[in-house]
């Protein structure tokens, strides 16, 4: 089933990267920012986190939390957030089982060869839990301008 605008944003629990729970309930009353993205610390999601990270304060004036997902684990996730200051929690999906409620799990293609992976999306979820914005071609350098635009 594919999530679309106006949907409930699907309820997930993860740990996150000092290995605390992490419910999307936990946000309920607060405006979210969930973005999927492959991996830690390669070009395109280090612009993207960074992008993220030098907007927070605007960000937060709007309203909204971070939270990151990928399926690297806790300790990838701790040496990403302290190496470019990462000010929001990542969630370490390591079983894909948050990528796949979302949607994101796909099919990918690269030199020829076929594989599994998270399909960069970010979802932009009310105080509500309803899903407004469905961000499918992330701008990973000038994400917060997607996001803020909407």
């Amino acid at each position: 089933m594919e999530l679309k605008v106006g949907d409930k944003a699907p309820l997930f629990e993860g740990k996150d990267q000092n290995g605390n729970d992490i419910k999307l309930e936990d946000y309920k009353g607060k405006k979210v920012i969930l973005y999927f993205y492959p991996k830690d610390d390669t070009k395109g999601c280090t612009a993207q986190a960074c992008n993220l990270r030098d907007n927070y304060d605007v960000i937060q004036k709007d309203g909204y939390e971070v939270i990151g997902v990928s399926k690297d684990n806790e300790k990838s996730h701790t040496k990403f957030i302290n190496k470019y200051e990462l000010p929001f929690n990542l969630v370490a999906d390591t079983d894909t089982s948050i990528n796949q409620l979302y949607g994101v799990w796909k099919e990918k293609k690269m030199y020829g060869k076929t594989y599994m992976g998270t399909v960069r999306t970010t979802f932009v979820i009310d105080e509500e839990g309803v899903i407004t914005e469905i961000i499918a071609k992330v701008k990973t350098a000038d994400h917060t301008n997607q996001i803020l635009a909407s």
